[in-house]
């Protein structure tokens, strides 16, 4: 009986997620983002060059996850299969069959059957078209989304610990450690991020977890000014001030009892956070300071059609995803805002 007791949920956080479900622009959509996310974890599944299954002389090979030399199936090379070439089809299906990917085609992969000049228009083959250089665009944008939305996760993640860390421990002690950390803030608030990213680009590659770290270095403030207006309001309350009396730690004190109302205001910042990280990553990929050449990027989609006027599905396909995406995001940002509002309680 006291387990059930106990694990009762909340009726604050009851309430609060009946709000959340009651904006249902909001919650519809978390689930379009929940599912286009989950999809696009599985984008080698979805859209690949290689296939999924391979029967051969009624033995079973998988692809995507090992790879196998032409020798394999009869060929003649010891080097990779190239599933899409006719010759190497001609062999496997003669004694098995081939399982394909609804999308033939990775982000890296050029369609070199192509009848006219690149970047070439929306056809059966592939349906968004492709880029300048012959890739497929449509693949090109799940495996883009895919590494925006991750990216954005770890940034928002990565940066929020910091940021509610910092803040939590200038509201808690103030004084003079409040004070530095404010003048602090206010002189590295002011650097050039963009510029300090292209001046690091000159001379080192930039890839994934570099972009990462140079990013958490400028975006951990966003949720410093919140967390400590909420522990420079707590630390004077009265339980804080019992606490303290009966000799519980500093530590305890700020995790335990003042955190999770620092989290209320925090929480609701989170989704506008995601939706400013994916935005920085793809403005850099845009500027060409992002991700390396050749990775799936949506900046570097937008570059494209800005450089390709005369392929509008460039740049329409990558505003298309974008406007999607961000609005998604926005949209939960509000739900979760109003969720967590006090005022809109009944």
């Amino acid at each position: 009986m006291a387990f059930f007791k106990h694990s009762r949920p909340n009726p604050l956080n009851v309430a609060r997620w009946q709000r959340f479900k009651s904006n249902r622009r909001g919650w519809w959509s978390m689930w379009i983002f929940a599912l286009l996310f989950v999809l696009s974890l599985f984008a080698e599944v979805i859209a690949n060059d290689k296939p999924l299954l391979v029967s051969y002389q009624h033995e079973w090979y998988f692809p995507i996850a090992k790879m196998y030399p032409e020798t394999t199936f009869g060929g003649e090379f010891l080097t990779e299969t190239d599933y899409s070439d006719p010759y190497v089809k001609q062999l496997i299906e003669k004694d098995g069959y081939m399982v394909w990917p609804p999308i033939q085609f990775s982000y890296n992969t050029i369609n070199y059957n192509l009848v006219g000049s690149v970047p070439s228009a929306p056809d059966h083959t592939n349906l968004l078209g492709t880029d300048d250089k012959g890739r497929d665009v449509l693949a090109r944008i799940i495996y883009g989304f895919r590494i925006s939305v991750l990216f954005g996760f770890v940034l928002t993640l990565v940066s929020s610990v910091i940021g509610v860390f910092v803040g939590a421990t200038q509201g808690y002690y103030g004084g003079w450690i409040d004070l530095i950390g404010q003048r602090f803030i206010e002189v590295w608030s002011g650097m050039p991020t963009l510029f300090l990213l292209i001046i690091l680009s000159s001379f080192v590659e930039p890839n994934f977890w570099w972009l990462l770290g140079i990013m958490v270095l400028f975006s951990w403030m966003s949720l410093v000014g919140i967390v400590r207006a909420e522990f420079l309001r707590g630390r004077n309350f009265d339980y804080v001030r019992a606490a303290q009396a009966m000799g519980v730690s500093d530590g305890r004190i700020m995790l335990r009892h003042m955190l999770p109302n620092a989290m209320v205001a925090s929480l609701t910042m989170m989704p506008f956070i995601l939706s400013g990280s994916v935005t920085t990553l793809t403005s850099l990929d845009f500027l060409g300071f992002g991700l390396p050449v050749g990775s799936p990027s949506l900046g570097e989609l937008l570059a494209q059609g800005k450089a390709n006027l005369q392929a509008p599905w460039l740049g329409i396909s990558a505003f298309v995803v974008l406007s999607m995406m961000l609005t998604l995001l926005v949209f939960v940002g509000e739900a979760v805002r109003d969720a967590f509002d006090p005022h809109l309680q009944r």
